[in-house]
């Protein structure tokens, strides 16, 4: 059996130099290679490149292939340039993920620019990572057709593999997409490894094929080095922690409902739990507390988002930014997710509380990620794994048959967790319920078996007690007509980083399936709004759309369906704490309880989009200002 990769750090990042990033043989830039490309640590394509002779310059080609949950991408890119590195023609054209596609021709290249148009191929981040060296390591590197490079050292890292050894510098990358990207190169500038994202935010990752065994340690590498450095561009902008705050003068919401809104009220927070609630007459300020004045202000508890997908050390700046206290992932790369949950649990990363669910699934040409369970056994090892790594939950996929969905749920729940997730391909949301499943993911899958007549699954949920997280504001972004500006429904488009507009504006429906969409969407809003009148728990979750501002979408559509505006703030706060068995400690304002809080210019009570107009936001001994958060992952506040 192989050896399993050994990390350590040998040198300082400022002292590293890449003698071969540097300086290349002049008289021969030929090279040919291979990436092997993950996503969610699964291998699922090959990218082949070449780099040869032609007339006075060299050319660039590569061919850039994957399959992802059935649907084949294929991208073909080339570049010429004249030795050392100097673009002089790039030309990308076919798919960057399952919905985007590219097509650019470039011909004219600003001196002093490279040539580079999202995350693939690997083989044009390889030669940034050379151009950069070679022209003076500059701080920025403008890029054609749009954008600036960032290239930082980050370390060096040593990986022993099956009696090998390899010495690797270590890069952090920005600009390219939205965050940051973790690379690998050798000596000899020769990119070996590179952890990113791909153009739908899933985790992506590329390394030459003889470094395949090491993926799960270069995430985890990544993951942990990506922490520390999001923890240091938020140094700047990270109030310190203090012992004890006090809030004044502010509105508090009651969102258990058994009290009706406290005005002028005070709320004292000491060493991170709140430690008094109530008129000023009767709350003492602690002598040397912090004070914050919320005077004409509303305050609510921390908001949940019950359908993160924590893909990017950038999101942990960007929950708090939006009121986000604590999310629910619910699906991520093992080594990622518990080195980032671990990193801000220890106060190394910025970020807000994490609780887990593990994703598992089956067999089959549409399956996804490195954890699969196609039998009891396998089932119940998954979730034991699981469990003993501190996961509340068990995340069911989409290729998981039956009788495994069984004894997952058997086994989760002899151990106490819950199971969440997807109805499989094969079955339908009665059958998922029967077999144990405690939640579902997306309301498309309460749908599909709602109508004409809701009564049945309504009863079935009931009696289950089965929990469901709509996605509703993911589903009306995939369901708006191309030419609906986005903006028109979710204002916070307007403010995301300059990486991100691209990709979301390829988020809808053309004509032909517009309408189609549209009234699936209608039928979503409408079914939840009749599983809430029912009774049945909903709780509020984003899945990946517009970062940081859909989960204020999301209840503002729960409004549409006929929520109050206090119910539509339950299901982001008391709801989902009931539902993970947190509420002794989180989603109210209370005694005793985490100080999650989130004080707001507006009252949410008369008008639910209140929930976007937040002045600070308090959790784990700090107040924070949302606007710096923001601008620290190139949001505009």
């Amino acid at each position: 059996m192989a050896r399993r990769p050994n990390f350590s750090r040998l040198a300082s990042a400022c002292a590293i130099v890449a003698l071969g990033l540097i300086v290349r043989a002049q008289n021969d830039l030929s090279e040919t290679g291979t990436f092997t490309l993950f996503k969610f640590e699964q291998a699922i394509g090959t990218e082949r490149y070449s780099i040869r002779p032609e007339n006075d310059q060299y050319a660039l080609t590569s061919t850039f292939s994957f399959a992802d949950r059935g649907t084949n991408v294929q991208l073909n890119t080339s570049l010429q340039f004249l030795p050392p590195l100097t673009p002089t023609h790039f030309k990308i054209k076919g798919d960057t993920a399952r919905l985007s596609m590219i097509d650019e021709d470039v011909s004219q290249v600003p001196a002093g620019a490279f040539t580079l148009a999202g995350y693939a191929p690997v083989s044009m981040q390889m030669e940034l990572l050379r151009y950069w060296a070679s022209h003076g390591k500059p701080a920025s590197i403008p890029l054609v057709p749009s954008g600036a490079a960032r290239i930082e050292p980050r370390g060096r890292d040593t990986i022993m593999l099956g009696g090998r050894t390899w010495t690797l510098d270590r890069y952090s990358v920005g600009g390219v997409l939205w965050g940051r990207e973790t690379l690998w190169a050798d000596a000899d500038g020769r990119l070996d490894a590179l952890v990113s994202v791909d153009a739908e935010f899933d985790h992506f990752e590329a390394v030459r094929p003889e470094l395949e065994a090491a993926v799960p340690q270069l995430v985890e590498r990544a993951a942990s080095d990506g922490m520390a450095a999001m923890a240091h561009t938020a140094s700047a902008v990270l109030p310190p922690p203090v012992s004890s705050i006090a809030i004044t003068g502010g509105t508090v919401v009651d969102v258990t409902g058994r009290r009706p809104p406290q005005a002028n009220s005070t709320v004292v927070i000491n060493d991170g739990k709140i430690a008094a609630v109530g008129p000023p007459a009767r709350v003492k300020v602690p002598a040397g507390a912090t004070i914050v004045n919320a005077s004409g202000k509303t305050i609510i508890p921390g908001l949940w988002d019950m359908h993160a997908h924590f893909e990017q050390v950038e999101w942990g700046p960007i929950y708090l930014a939006s009121g986000v206290t604590t999310v629910r992932d619910v699906g991520n790369e093992f080594e990622f997710i518990t080195a980032v949950r671990d990193a801000v649990a220890s106060g190394k990363g910025i970020g807000p509380r994490m609780l887990l669910a593990g994703i598992v699934d089956g067999a089959g040409p549409n399956a996804m990620g490195a954890i699969r369970a196609t039998n009891a056994d396998e089932a119940r090892a998954v979730v034991r794994r699981y469990h003993d790594a501190g996961f509340l939950q068990i995340k069911i996929y989409s290729s998981i048959t039956l009788p495994v969905i069984r004894a997952i749920c058997a086994e989760a729940h002899r151990l106490g967790m819950t199971v969440t997730g997807h109805v499989p391909d094969g079955i339908n949301a009665f059958e998922a319920i029967d077999a144990g499943m405690d939640q579902i993911n997306h309301a498309e899958y309460i749908s599909a078996v709602a109508y004409p007549d809701p009564s049945k699954i309504v009863a079935a949920m009931k009696a289950h007690k089965t929990v469901l997280d709509p996605t509703l504001a993911l589903y009306e972004l995939l369901a708006r007509p191309f030419n609906q500006p986005i903006a028109t429904f979710e204002p916070g488009i307007d403010h995301v980083a300059r990486e991100l507009a691209t990709p979301l504006a390829g988020f809808g429906s053309p004509p032909e399936s517009a309408r189609f969409r549209h009234q699936r969407f209608m039928d979503d809003v409408k079914v939840v709004g009749i599983l809430h009148k029912a009774g049945v728990p909903i709780v509020a979750g984003t899945d990946q759309s517009v970062p940081g501002f859909s989960l204020h979408r999301e209840i503002e559509l729960y409004v549409q369906a006929g929520f109050t505006p206090l119910e539509a703030l339950q299901a982001a706060t008391i709801v989902p704490a009931r539902v993970m068995g947190k509420d002794f400690d989180s989603g109210s304002i209370d005694v005793g309880k985490r100080g999650d809080l989130v004080i707001l210019d507006a009252s949410p009570l008369t008008n639910i989009a209140n929930t976007r107009k937040i002045y600070r936001v308090v959790t784990n001994g700090r107040v924070f200002d949302p606007a710096p958060l923001w601008e620290s992952v190139g949001f505009r506040p």
